[in-house]
């Protein structure tokens, strides 16, 4: 649940960085379409709306994939170093990190603190060795490959993904790992599917200040509370909810 919300809130930090590539797909005019568009005037329209939305779906559908894959990857290297260590501390150590990475997140989203973005320079090695295959799919004429640039684009350095991709790690199991990038991968479809849907008129209003405070606020909570925990131990069933940290750290 945390990592959902986490995905939802947190989503007004995609419309800068997904939102313009997705946006995109609902004006974009393709030479080719999945199906026949009909004869009628309005059947056209409704079937490029249509094809529009199919688009947007199957490039989700790739970047939530890549998430699941970093989520596996992550948590399996993970699970493997702490059966080498044995270090029953390094687990808390973790926690910690990454309920301060939540923390960052949150103050980055309110426009505070951009010290992740020193995270996203690291990940720009991976991503120069990926970004050139982008020219191969576009034009995005056929549902294939928006999925395959969904798929690329899922792997843009992003501090965001990064701050979660910590958590996936703790969980020491690649099918774990993967479930909590889906589920904050699904956190961030409601707006992302809009920005495809809608274009660029959702934009004004997640920019705006208060927006991104209130987000960015929510975030933050969710960190300091799971560091509340670890450092105390606390269980409770609303707080078993709010964090990402198991009880008794």
């Amino acid at each position: 649940m945390p990592i959902f919300l986490i995905g939802l809130f947190g989503g007004v930090h995609c419309v800068g960085m997904c939102g313009g590539i997705v946006g995109a797909f609902s004006v974009a005019s393709p030479a080719r379409r999945p199906f026949p568009i009909p004869l009628n005037a309005a059947s056209r329209v409704l079937a490029a709306a249509g094809d529009g939305g199919l688009r947007v779906m199957a490039f989700n559908a790739g970047r939530l994939s890549s998430y699941m894959i970093a989520g596996a990857l992550a948590a399996s290297l993970a699970g493997s170093l702490r059966t080498l260590t044995q270090i029953a501390s390094l687990q808390t150590a973790g926690y910690w990190a990454a309920n301060l990475m939540l923390i960052a997140l949150g103050a980055s989203l309110m426009n505070l603190w951009h010290g992740l973005s020193r995270l996203e320079a690291v990940g720009q090695l991976l991503w120069r060795r990926l970004q050139p295959l982008m020219k191969h799919l576009l034009p995005v004429t056929t549902l294939w490959q928006a999925a395959a640039l969904g798929g690329l684009w899922g792997w843009v350095p992003c501090g965001m993904v990064y701050s979660v991709l910590m958590t996936a790690m703790l969980t020491g199991s690649a099918t774990q790992g993967a479930l909590v990038m889906g589920a904050f991968g699904l956190g961030t479809l409601p707006l992302l599917v809009s920005m495809g849907l809608l274009g660029t008129t959702l934009q004004p209003l997640l920019r705006k200040p208060l927006v991104r405070v209130l987000a960015g606020s929510l975030v933050l909570a969710f960190g300091v509370l799971g560091l509340v925990r670890v450092a105390t131990g606390m269980s409770h069933g609303w707080l078993d909810v709010l964090c990402i940290s198991p009880a008794g750290l």
